[in-house]
Parts: structure tokens; C-alpha cells; sequence
């Protein structure tokens, strides 16, 4: 199962509305809980599974202006470790990607709420990156498809990070 669900509305805390910050985390973080709690049963009476939930980069380090979307993405880090220590004994392994930025509509509709053109979005993202580009949804689903293979059988509360080196020079 890939919990893959994400929005984003770009504010700080003091900007962060009430309402926006409950939507964000049912939709970022509830969902995967909810998804994850009843899948669980199902994986373990068929003697196991893999669990692949969908944080960001900037579920392990912090966004400008996106105090309620980090927080709601780090969340699932967390809950993807607690879930793996938790369900490793039923034979279902959990873990996590972070992609960077991506090809997506939500991108596109975060240089809108931005006030930037996509393009400058997506070069100033690129040029931040070793790799010296954004993500495409292909690299994302192939990082997947690693987690849930055979490739991957020992590998459980990791998180891969997704993102063309955009972090690496993270502390």
C-alpha cells in the first residue's frame, strides 16, 4: 500500500489559519493513520506486506513559510518508524520516501500561491540541486516500486530520501 496523499498552502504559523492547518493534517498525515489502521489486519491475516507512506524533504527539514506542511510531513516520518516497530513481527514492513520537489500538479499550483511563474520555480529549484533538476513522478514511483520489491526484503522503517541531492548538504 503507498499512502501518497499531500497538500500544501504555504504560511507560516502566526499566517496558518485554524481551518488550514486541520485540513493539512487529515489530509497529510490522518489519512495515512486511517489507511495504515485498517490495512494492517488485512496484511497481517494474509501473513504480511509493505506499507510505502509519502513525506517530503521537507518532512525532515524545515520549509519557509510551511510551518502546518513540515509539520504534518515530519509526522509521517515518525509514524512510518513507530509503525515499522510495531508491525515487523506480521511480516509488514514499513517505510517512507521523501521526494523533493516533483513534476506534479501540486507544484504547479504552489508557484501560483507563490506568485512566481513555474518555470522560475522549477530553475530555482533545479539550480539548488546536484543533479540539476526537479523530480519527475517516474523517479518517485520507481524509488516505490524499490520499497515494495523483493530487492528491498530487509529494509523497514527507513526513509529514502528522493530528491536529486537537494538535501545532502543538509545537516
Amino acid at each position: 500500500m503507498v499512502n501518497a496523499a499531500g497538500i500544501v498552502a504555504r504560511a507560516s504559523v502566526v499566517e496558518t489559519s485554524e481551518t488550514d492547518w486541520d485540513r493539512m493534517i487529515a489530509v497529510n498525515l490522518k489519512s495515512v493513520f486511517l489507511l495504515s489502521k485498517h490495512s494492517i489486519p488485512l496484511m497481517a491475516q494474509i501473513g504480511g506486506g509493505v506499507i510505502i507512506n509519502i513525506s517530503s524533504g521537507w518532512g525532515l527539514v524545515g520549509g519557509k513559510n510551511a510551518a502546518a506542511y513540515c509539520a504534518s510531513k515530519g509526522a509521517v516520518v515518525l509514524l512510518t518508524k513507530a509503525m515499522a516497530l510495531d508491525h515487523g513481527s506480521q511480516n509488514i514492513r514499513v517505510n517512507c520516501l521523501c521526494p523533493g520537489d516533483t513534476d506534479t500538479p501540486m507544484l504547479q499550483s504552489e508557484s501560483v500561491e507563490l506568485g512566481i511563474s513555474y518555470d522560475q520555480l522549477v530553475k530555482e529549484s533545479s539550480d539548488e540541486r546536484p543533479l540539476g533538476r526537479i523530480g519527475t513522478p517516474m523517479d518517485i514511483a520507481q524509488s516505490a516500486m524499490f520499497l515494495a520489491s523483493n530487492a528491498s526484503t530487509y529494509i523497514t522503517g527507513s526513509v529514502l530520501i528522493v530528491d536529486g541531492g537537494g538535501l545532502a548538504g543538509s545537516g
